[in-house]
């Protein structure tokens, strides 16, 4: 082979060569870029389910943590150390060594850790923000709610409804067993007396175990005592079942707090507000062609 011809072949395996790997911006699309992004990737523990504007799931778990974050420091202040909290000598009263060794151990003390994680849902609409001890999502969701009703502001843009889940596992019956019995127990020993109840069961991308056996198993783990009410019940046992992970929970007053959708009880405050000061959904001497509409779940039940 000549040395050109040489010069022509490697040249070719070097273009070949450039064009069998990507480059960097193949991956980078898959990570987050502002700090808020997948941070599990499975599913695990207690948590938030929440359904949002599609297209808009990351605008959404970053108002959801902005959200979630200032309300657990209200219901679940942390610890102050005692040497923050005394108010002793000031740096200019302490010696050049004294000022040192306290920058020191401020930077070798331990950084608070988050007590959310977005988890990986890979499913447009929905996401999962798991919280770590001492947040309880029931209280969470329930305190976020009441706070919808009573002022009408909701604090998120995107966020459509909230679901806690006490607890997770995976959507096989005997874990299903398990969850439900540790769960029913503590609520009953928080609650105790006699309780009408319904299962508020949602399924998506499940198909390994129907609607029915999910119910039937569900309500089997429930103490003897309680009975059914699909009318009017006074605790509500939400079951979310998601690809191959369950969800459980029991709640109160989840009709009366419409059903955790943030979105239409942030409108239906604002539309009493408007009545009880003299004014209609539409002013006086106005009108509208698309009249009012309430935006659906954007993600389908089975």
């Amino acid at each position: 082979m000549s040395p050109k011809s040489q010069v022509n072949a490697d040249s070719k395996h070097s273009a070949g060569h450039k064009r069998s790997h990507p480059g960097p911006t193949a991956r980078s699309k898959y990570r987050p870029r502002d700090g808020v992004g997948w941070t599990k990737r499975t599913i695990d523990g207690p948590g938030i389910w929440a359904t949002c504007v599609k297209g808009k799931e990351k605008q959404a778990v970053g108002e959801l943590y902005d959200l979630f974050d200032t309300l657990a420091s209200d219901m679940w202040p942390l610890g102050i150390s005692s040497n923050d909290s005394e108010g002793g000598n000031s740096d200019e009263e302490l010696s050049i060594e004294a000022q040192i060794a306290k920058e020191v151990a401020a930077m070798k003390r331990p950084k608070i850790e988050s007590r959310f994680s977005n988890c990986m849902t890979g499913t447009p609409c929905v996401i999962f923000i798991a919280c770590k001890e001492p947040v309880d999502p029931v209280r969470l969701v329930v305190s976020h709610v009441e706070n919808v009703q009573r002022t009408g502001i909701s604090r998120t843009r995107y966020t459509h409804r909230l679901v806690p889940s006490a607890g997770a596992c995976a959507a096989n019956l005997p874990n299903i067993d398990d969850l439900c019995a540790k769960i029913f127990k503590s609520f009953f020993e928080e609650n105790p007396g006699t309780w009408s109840y319904k299962v508020e069961l949602r399924i998506r991308n499940h198909n390994t175990h129907s609607r029915d056996v999910l119910i039937q198993r569900i309500v089997r783990c429930l103490p003897e005592g309680h009975k059914v009410d699909l009318n009017n019940p006074e605790i509500f046992i939400l079951a979310e079942v998601f690809k191959s992970v369950c969800g459980i929970s029991v709640v109160k007053d989840y009709y009366r707090l419409q059903k955790f959708n943030i979105m239409e009880v942030g409108k239906d405050k604002s539309i009493a507000t408007n009545f009880d000061g003299g004014e209609g959904r539409v002013s006086s001497g106005q009108a509208t062609s698309r009249g009012d509409r309430t935006l659906p779940d954007p993600v389908a039940s089975t």
